[in-house]
């Protein structure tokens, strides 16, 4: 799983058919320090989340399937909750 920041919509003309209403969303992942930590990707959106929502993200494609009842649909990562707030407790 990853945290992550929505930063933007894809808009297409044409989804595949495991798509179709659902958004796709475009996410930062983020570390601890809410900075970059690599790449950024795209996902459904399972949650209704938006542009700035912190989101909790499974990136694996069996998972995402299954979350999506859907054992053979194209997908590898699904929204799957927006994030009020993260507390990591530090190390002694």
């Amino acid at each position: 799983m990853i945290i992550g920041k929505v930063v933007g919509t894809v808009v297409t003309t044409i989804s595949h058919a495991d798509y179709k209403h659902r958004r796709l969303l475009v996410v930062q992942p983020l570390d601890f320090n809410e900075n970059d930590d690599s790449g950024d990707f795209i996902a459904l959106d399972n949650t209704h989340a938006g542009i700035g929502d912190t989101v909790l993200v499974l990136n694996e494609g069996s998972g995402a399937r299954q979350v999506m009842g859907n054992k053979g649909a194209c997908v590898i990562s699904v929204i799957i909750g927006i994030v009020d707030s993260v507390y990591i407790e530090p190390s002694l």
